[in-house]
């Protein structure tokens, strides 16, 4: 277990915590107070840190993707599904029942407009419901009008996601890149969309020659 936590970085208390929760499979027992710990269990120990520092998951959450991961008997888009549930974001529903209903009725509708095999009350159609209701009670309604805009990027974003998933080998390794693909894919997607909102209002709202030729000096 000590050569286990300086190969990962994970204290040996944490490991015995992660043991005693069920988080961690057991090693091969060598003798009564002796058992060895090989890659799987690195593997694990690198599968949690990610999920607790990078993703900001409870132990709760860990659980629910250690249990798929153990499920090899699985189908993959159930195995993946149980992965991509822990991280989706949550957002507080707006006060004003009627722009919870309002929004409801458009994602519901979206979904059907695009076909997505989804159902509506699938956790990530539920946080989009929240947040376009929040967008609807700050008097905002008019941004929703380019969800199918938005919807037809995120399955452009969908079908990367999947071919870098199914580069994979063994359901350990698919979890892990469901993982690392929605937690850093959605910090480098941020990044990205406020690149490309810099270069489109540069285009759509270009500044004054002066103001160029004066940014283009000082980029010289």
């Amino acid at each position: 277990m000590g050569e286990l936590s300086r190969t990962t970085g994970v204290p040996v208390p944490t490991i015995k915590f992660y043991l005693r929760e069920g988080l961690l499979p057991a090693g091969e027992l060598t003798s009564p107070n002796q058992a060895r710990y090989g890659e799987e269990h690195a593997r694990r120990l690198q599968l949690i840190r990610a999920l607790t520092e990078v993703g900001g998951l409870p132990l709760a959450s860990v659980a629910k993707v250690v249990e798929a991961v153990e499920d090899r008997g699985q189908p993959v888009h159930k195995l993946l599904g149980a992965a991509a549930g822990t991280l989706v974001p949550t957002y507080a529903q707006a006060p004003d029942p009627a722009n919870g209903e309002r929004a409801r009725e458009l994602v519901e509708e979206l979904i059907a407009r695009r076909g997505w095999q989804v159902h509506a009350d699938n956790p990530a159609a539920l946080a989009l419901t929240a947040a376009a209701a929040s967008v609807l009670a700050v008097g905002l309604g008019d941004y929703l009008d380019f969800l199918d805009e938005f919807a037809a990027s995120a399955e452009r974003v969908a079908d990367a996601d999947l071919s870098f998933v199914a580069r994979g080998a063994g359901p350990e390794d698919l979890v892990e890149r469901v993982v690392a693909g929605t937690v850093l894919g959605d910090a480098m997607l941020a990044a990205l969309r406020r690149l490309a909102q810099v270069d489109a209002s540069a285009r759509r709202y270009p500044p004054p020659a002066d103001e160029a030729d004066a940014a283009e000096s000082s980029s010289g």
